[in-house]
């Protein structure tokens, strides 16, 4: 049986060849599909445009998702800490030093156009660096605010052979406009405001190029934010700012060991500071915390192997032996 098509079924199939898109493809099979007539004679004919239809909506599902994936960083490690600054500020050259992430680095604006993360070990933790596009004044993407927010802390990468005093000025309008600051000291004069307070660190990058203007970036910031001078290129002050990153997370590291055993020092838990033994009896396991009678302590403690109870204040390196 003859299909009769109708010639408004070929001015769509027109439009199908000439579209360039998977969206506008979809979008003129479907106008065939509509106008094509019900009968016997196009069943096969509608077959296969829906299996095309089908092909082409998991190719633009696939890409989607694909998008989405990248512009958010799932948490990996300790802590997760954004690297952002102004283009050509060294910030994935300084991903690159400091990770076994290989991002775009290039001497021409803009070269990274999306979140790279990577992650640095430090000691015997892991903590994820995330390179991010450079920051542009009026005209930041919406997209990188989640990610900050999501952050346990930020780099702030400058130029020191390029003015870093204004690039810091800047960047601090920029993170303000996303209601976002670092500057502790401003912060607590603001009772109630609605920006959101971060931890953070100024990168004073390219020291190999300019450490004349460090001090007067140190004079400024110190106070508020701490400001740690570095060369990407030559690596001259790599392991200062991986101590820096450490004490700007303000965390500490707590291990656990079964009685009569030695303590893993190789894999601590992860703890903010100011975290008590229930908070760690929680990171073990969450039904933990409930079933917790009492621990004993090395490291803190006036005596090692004391028994303590589950508020009690734990401390950077301390061992604990839980007892359910």
């Amino acid at each position: 049986m003859p299909a009769n098509l109708p010639p408004q079924y070929f001015e769509a199939e027109k439009t199908f060849r000439e579209a360039r898109t998977a969206p506008e493809k979809i979008a003129a099979l479907e106008d065939m599909l509509a106008i094509m007539p019900k009968h016997k004679g196009t069943d096969h004919l509608k077959a296969d445009l829906r299996r095309r239809i089908a092909r082409l909506t998991k190719t633009v599902d696939k890409k989607a998702a694909t998008q989405r994936a990248s512009l958010v960083i799932q948490k990996e490690g300790a802590a997760q800490v954004p690297v952002i600054g102004l283009t050509n500020a060294g910030k994935s050259q300084l991903v690159a030093a400091l990770t076994n992430a290989s991002p775009a680095v290039a001497d021409y604006p803009f070269t990274t156009q999306s979140l790279t993360p990577g992650i640095m070990e430090f000691e015997n933790i892991q903590i994820q660096l995330v390179d991010t596009p450079s920051l542009v004044p009026g005209g930041t993407q919406p997209w990188l605010l989640p990610n900050l927010l999501r952050a346990d802390g930020l780099l702030v990468v400058v130029d020191l052979s390029d003015g870093p005093l204004a690039q810091a000025e800047t960047l601090a309008e920029e993170l303000g406009k996303m209601r976002v600051r670092i500057d502790v000291r401003q912060a607590e004069e603001e009772p109630g405001s609605l920006l959101r307070l971060k931890k953070g660190l100024i990168v004073a990058n390219k020291l190999d190029l300019g450490s004349r203007n460090y001090e007067v970036l140190k004079e400024r910031y110190q106070e508020v934010v701490p400001v740690i001078a570095v060369s990407a290129k030559t690596g001259a002050g790599l392991e200062e700012l991986k101590a820096g990153i450490y004490r700007m997370l303000d965390i500490i590291r707590v291990y656990t060991k079964a009685p009569g055993q030695k303590a893993d020092l190789s894999d601590p838990i992860v703890l903010p500071r100011g975290s008590k033994l229930e908070d760690a009896a929680a990171a073990v396991h969450k039904d933990f915390s409930g079933q917790l009678k009492y621990a004993r302590i090395w490291g803190s403690a006036k005596h090692d192997g004391i028994m303590v109870k589950r508020d009690h204040l734990l401390q950077d390196g301390d061992i604990i032996e839980l007892h359910l």
